[in-house]
């Protein structure tokens, strides 16, 4: 165990790609400390990808690749301005709302963060904005798209803890739209304390916000059509995911005509790029994982965590604790495929709700993007708008506080994760 620890802090200080990290140290620690054959590596990899629910994650980047190329975050962003626009700090009031609305589209932190950064940051600049804050803002507000369904990241995560992807999907409605909503109260009392430049809003009228909310409509469509196809039983999460790409297709292009067909062998290329890229992260970490359950980590763990306390509000705690210390360090899906394995068990034996804990997983993971030093949505963020990580983080404190008030809230009010699916009933 300690070999494959060394190798794994050793690799990623020196910046190798995380997916290679992984690969490395499992090989490493599975040759000079146990007497497998090297051949089991490639099996461990393609049994970490031998999942039909795994199949879902090509069909969501397809979607989100076709929307994103079919002019959807233009058409978001005008109708949230439409929505919002009138209120104090209103381009940030904007970046919120299109965050959040593009989330339930994209399903990637990244993506969504992208997107809103390239559209806002300019009129944030043109108007006399803090675009220090307004990257921060626009990065924490778009790692909510791990939270907000569907997410890629939910999917993943289903997989490797074993639960419903729909339940959990709805699990994150409640919690996503309130993250949302506290980074709304944050950059209100900002742009409050920030002078008239802040109060320079555009007039409600019902007449643009029905013109821009109808030209929305279509893109409104995909959320509702997964979330109500699952919901409703007419097909499953992976079925939902391929009707998805298809129904992305026929907007940006019949709908919006915004997408040229001659586009598509490149649309589907970037997605066999994206896709690739995670079933690689994928199968590398299954191989990590599975040397860290043959070591008896998470009996190791659950003994050492039963002598500090039973208490399972302590367990929640040191769960946390550890989610955000290592999402600091490590890439979402990675994170979760090395911890998630190793604390579920003990969650259960603690008695904590699967779909809960889980949430609570996605939660983390969200902050882990935009906290320093490898924060992915920070880093996109900052590009974007032509700042340093550094400038841009120094501006992190209040909407990094929201994200961890909703995560303490989420931890310990359980029905904030759990009112939904049971509403729905999809959980006892």
């Amino acid at each position: 165990m300690l070999v494959i620890a060394a190798a794994f802090v050793f690799l990623l200080a020196l910046g190798v790609p995380v997916v290679f990290v992984l690969g490395a140290s499992a090989v490493l620690a599975l040759v000079t400390t146990t007497d497998v054959p090297v051949a089991i590596v490639s099996q461990r990899v393609f049994a970490g990808l031998n999942s039909f629910t795994l199949m879902a994650i090509p069909f969501f980047v397809f979607a989100g690749v076709i929307m994103d190329a079919g002019g959807i975050s233009r058409r978001i962003v005008d109708f949230a301005s439409a929505l919002i626009g009138w209120v104090v700090g209103s381009l940030y009031q904007v970046s919120c709302v299109a965050a959040a609305g593009l989330a339930a589209i994209s399903g990637s932190g990244s993506a969504d963060t992208a997107a809103i950064s390239a559209i806002m940051q300019p009129q944030l600049r043109r108007r006399g904005y803090d675009v220090d804050f307004g990257a921060a803002l626009i990065a924490c507000a778009g790692s909510i798209a791990q939270v907000i369904p569907p997410s890629l990241t939910m999917v993943i995560l289903a997989v490797v803890s074993n639960v419903s992807i729909g339940a959990l999907f709805v699990s994150g409605v409640l919690p996503g739209l309130m993250c949302i909503v506290m980074l709304m109260l944050i950059a209100y009392f900002q742009a409050r304390k920030g002078g008239e430049t802040y109060r320079d809003a555009e007039p409600f009228t019902m007449a643009r916000l029905g013109r821009t909310g109808w030209a929305a409509l279509p893109a409104a469509g995909m959320p509702v059509l997964i979330l109500g196809g699952i919901l409703g039983g007419i097909f499953t999460p992976t079925e939902a995911a391929a009707v998805s790409g298809f129904y992305g297709l026929l907007v940006g292009a019949f709908v919006y005509r915004d997408l040229k067909l001659s586009a598509l062998p490149g649309l589907i290329l970037r997605t066999a790029s994206l896709s690739a890229a995670v079933m690689l992260i994928i199968g590398t970490a299954s191989v990590f994982s599975w040397l860290i359950a043959n070591a008896n980590v998470p009996r190791i763990l659950g003994d050492w965590i039963a002598s500090v306390s039973s208490s399972q509000v302590v367990f929640l705690i040191i769960a946390n604790l550890l989610f955000l210390f290592v999402g600091m360090f490590l890439e979402t899906i990675a994170a979760i495929l090395i911890i998630v394995p190793v604390l579920a068990p003990i969650a259960a034996q603690m008695g904590v709700d699967p779909l809960h804990f889980s949430l609570l997983v996605i939660l983390n993971c969200a902050i882990g993007t935009v906290t320093p030093p490898y924060g992915v949505s920070l880093f996109v963020s900052s590009s974007v708008a032509g700042r340093t990580v550094l400038q841009v983080s120094r501006r992190l404190g209040w909407p990094l506080a929201g994200l961890f008030a909703m995560l303490i809230a989420v931890t310990f009010i359980p029905d904030l994760s759990l009112f939904l699916p049971r509403l729905f009933g999809l959980i006892d």
